[in-house]
């Protein structure tokens, strides 16, 4: 058993502990009322908001210098060099021109579903799809691929937003960053992350979306407006 002095002692100890914890804590709401967070921030925090990204699209940025004027510069120096291939890639600099605007042109889309032939759907030159454009199975799980050929110049921030009614009420949206992509011969293949069709008598139907190809600057490159199908099975043919 411990005499009278040793517990003064502890309780002494405690006393001083408990001291120092609430001094940090109030160290703590003193930072953040001063907007020094001295937390990690929450995931939700690296995200920028509808605001956020509103202010960021009337940012103005400096001059713009074409592919063309970045290949040419400091071509003597062999370190700058190779770090502009391993940028720029496959470029293909006979197809780059000075002061050229990128060019995005959309070649075709593909649904891609497990235990079945890809279905590839060519992009109209002009307009949108006539009628039904596709049917796909309810419930079954199934990827997007896009065929891209970029021109001219570097496409930054390229984005696919697409939005789908059924009955003229909106049943989704969503919004994926593709990349930044550089000119060149070949297209580029995209496949965009899995995903399920819904199930069930009130999913089955016919569907309407639009589908649109946008960059950092807002410039759209493609607006496809179509209709499609979710049916209990796949088409017979």
């Amino acid at each position: 058993m411990g005499s009278d002095g040793d517990k003064q002692e502890m309780d002494n100890s405690d006393n001083e502990t408990n001291r120092n914890s609430s001094a940090t804590m109030q160290e703590d709401v003193e930072s953040e009322s001063e907007g020094r967070i001295s937390r990690q921030p929450s995931e939700a925090s690296c995200y920028a908001t509808d605001q956020e990204e509103e202010d960021l699209a009337h940012i103005q940025l400096g001059p713009k210098i074409s592919i063309k004027e970045h290949l040419e510069k400091d071509k003597d120096d062999e370190s700058l060099r190779r770090w502009k291939e391993q940028l720029l890639g496959s470029v293909d600099e006979q197809a780059v021109q000075e002061n050229q605007e990128p060019d995005v042109k959309i070649l075709s889309l593909t649904i891609l579903s497990p235990g079945r032939p890809d279905l590839v759907l060519p992009i109209p030159e002009v307009g949108n799809p006539k009628g039904l454009w596709f049917t796909l199975k309810e419930g079954s799980r199934y990827r997007l691929r896009f065929s891209v050929k970029v021109s001219n110049d570097i496409v930054c921030g390229l984005k696919y937003t697409n939005t789908v009614w059924k009955t003229g009420i909106k049943v989704d949206s969503s919004k994926q960053m593709l990349g930044t992509f550089s000119p060149q011969v070949e297209p580029y293949t995209h496949e965009m992350t899995e995903e399920t069709t819904p199930s069930g008598i009130f999913a089955r139907g016919a569907y309407s979306a639009r589908t649109k190809f946008v960059d950092d600057d807002n410039k759209c490159y493609l607006e496809i407006n179509y209709t499609f199908d979710i049916q209990k099975d796949w088409p017979s043919k």
